[in-house]
Formats: C-alpha cells, structure tokens, sequence
C-alpha cells in the first residue's frame, strides 16, 4: 500500500478526463475505485473536491490517496466475453466506420464500472466491438443504466480526444425522448435549474441524487453547477401523460431526469427521482402512470448529430425505441413519424 501523492498534470498529458489520466498512471486500479474515492474526497484536484468525469489540464496538482500495489491480488475479471453477450452488444450496434461505433444501448446495461454496477456494462464488452482492431472502442460519453439509447464509441485515441472535446464545447447535439407525468405549461421551453450532489444514504454512497438549485440562488451553493435543459412537448394524453423531447445543453449527472421532477413531471418510471410507486393521476409528481404502462425507466437517447473528426461531415443517427416504450407508445396510440425528429429546428 502506497502513501498519499501529489502528481503534476504534465504538458504530455494534455487535456483529459481525470479517470483516464488515473488509469493511465495506475492501470491495476478499477474504474468503481476512482469513482468511489473522488465521491469520499480522497482524490482531489488542486485541494477541491472532484468527480472521475472532471476534464484535468497541465499543471493542476492530483492529490493521490494510499494505493493497493499492482501485485496486490485483485477480485479476478471474467475471462473473456461470453457468446451471448458478445451477440447483445454486436447486434446493438447501429453503424460503424474505421473511427467510431455508434450504439443503441438497451436499457438496464450500465455504460461503465462502479458503484453497484457488477460487471456487465458496454466498457466490460468493448472487446467484443474491435472488429478487427487491436485495441479496444472507448466510450466518449455515458448514459445511466436504465437510459437507453445513442452511445459513441470511438476506435482510436485521436478520436477520442476530438469527440470528447466536441462534447465539452458543446458542438454535439443530443435529443432525447421520455414519457413523463402530466402535461408541462408552457409547452415549449428551458430549464435553467443549476445542480448539485446530494449525498447518497449507502454505505459506499450509493443512492445518491442531484438536487436542483434556483439560478438566483446559485451564488450561495459552491458546489452547484449550472444546467440547461431544452424541452418541447410532442403529443399528450388528457392530463395524465407527455411525449416530450428533451434537449441537453449541458450534461450534468441526471440532468434531464431531475429538471423533469423539479417541474413536477416526473419520468415515467423513475423511482429516484419521482417515486414510481405514486399514480400520476394530473398534472403533479407520481412517476408511475398504472396500468399496462411498464415501470421502467422511460428515457431514451433518440438522436445525436455530430461533426465527424475525420471526414468533417455533419452525422445525424436516430434509434429506435426499447422495447417497453414501444409497448408504452402502442397503448397509447403514439407514432414514431407523427412528431418532427427535431422540435428544436436544430438537426439538418
């Protein structure tokens, strides 16, 4: 076991994700384990607090907490990919070229590691998506377990760092499609709620929640970042239940399903943040809507449109729905093609 470092971002390690600049430096140490001690503030950059998906930058200093030794025996991976997983996520993918994967992540497989995720998440399949290279994809972004939808994968590092610095700039557009409680007022409009941590009651943190905080009030939390979220009613049923579109200008942790309960809209199936125990009966909180209407989580990473790093062009995906929301939009008589791909006017 190794004593408490300070380390130096160098000119080299340019700009990147604390994690990956972490497991570069300490390939024996999981993903779970940087996440857990960024949460209990072992690891800390220039004395703060911080998050595993924090960009770190050429001189900042990392507070490195006592370490396992590489030696240490560790809990022992899988070996390999099973066939049968190895068929889910093949047959998940959507298109692919020499440079990117594009996934439709099926809802409940974690995007990484960590925290009572196991180990079954799109980055523990990785080796079954390098089609012929001998590295493997890395993900360039995440979606919570229960979200399903659009993940970008990319096939080198180059690729990575373009995508990933597209996404800090905010020049990738994302769109995604829920089912929520009730009916918003008005029907078009923004979410500007800024976001912070809540601790978790869990033994490990686990059970954690962003609250959100008025942006008059933003001042008086340190820790609250700023959020935006675009939304755009599509369809509605009487008072009970929206079709929305839901557009990320920024991308906090839970953003979109947290700006949706603070409106008192919950998420359909959301039990974090809107108690999917509670009937929806009108306009009002209960993220459980009754009857055939399936409890999970109805978010979906509907479209991403991106400029590619290579080629320049401007990439437009769409994914179709899981299966339980395609239930969900049948019994209520909703259609794929009766609502613009793009409330927004954004997509070309």
């Amino acid at each position: 076991m190794s004593g408490v470092k300070m380390m130096t971002v160098s000119a080299e390690d340019g700009e990147q994700r604390l994690d990956r600049w972490f497991k570069r430096r300490f390939p024996h140490v999981t993903q779970g384990a940087v996440e857990k001690m960024c949460r209990t503030g072992q690891v800390r950059v220039d004395s703060a607090r911080c998050k595993a998906s924090d960009h770190v930058i050429p001189g900042q200093t990392i507070r490195i907490p006592p370490l396992p030794d590489a030696e240490a025996p560790s809990r022992p991976r899988a070996g390999g990919v099973s066939p049968a997983d190895a068929k889910m996520i093949q047959d998940a993918v959507l298109w692919k070229d020499e440079h990117i994967i594009i996934l439709n992540k099926p809802p409940g497989l974690p995007s990484q590691g960590g925290s009572g995720q196991g180990d079954r998440h799109v980055d523990g399949l990785t080796e079954a998506l390098k089609f012929g290279y001998k590295d493997r994809p890395k993900l360039v972004h995440r979606l919570d377990k229960d979200t399903s939808g659009l993940l970008m994968l990319a096939r080198t590092d180059r690729v990575a760092r373009a995508l990933s610095e597209a996404l800090r700039h905010r020049l990738t557009r994302k769109i995604y499609w829920a089912a929520v409680a009730g009916v918003p007022h008005p029907r078009k409009g923004s979410i500007k709620y800024a976001l912070m941590k809540a601790p978790g009651h869990g033994r490990g943190g686990e059970g954690e929640k962003m609250i959100c905080i008025h942006p008059a009030k933003v001042a008086d939390y340190p820790d609250a970042k700023r959020a935006q979220t675009d939304y755009f009613v599509l369809w509605f049923l009487g008072n009970r239940i929206s079709w929305m579109a839901l557009e990320p200008v920024t991308g906090r942790t839970h953003q979109l399903r947290a700006h949706m309960a603070e409106m008192g809209h919950p998420i359909i199936g959301d039990g974090k943040y809107g108690t999917s125990s509670t009937e929806n009966m009108g306009d009002g909180w209960g993220a459980g809507i009754g009857g055939d209407i399936s409890r999970k989580l109805h978010l979906h990473a509907r479209m991403l449109s991106f400029e590619h790093p290579i080629t320049k062009k401007t990439m437009t995906f769409t994914a179709p729905l899981p299966e339980h929301m395609q239930r969900t939009w049948k019994t209520l008589d909703w259609g794929e093609n009766d609502v613009p791909a793009d409330p927004f006017g954004g997509f070309e």
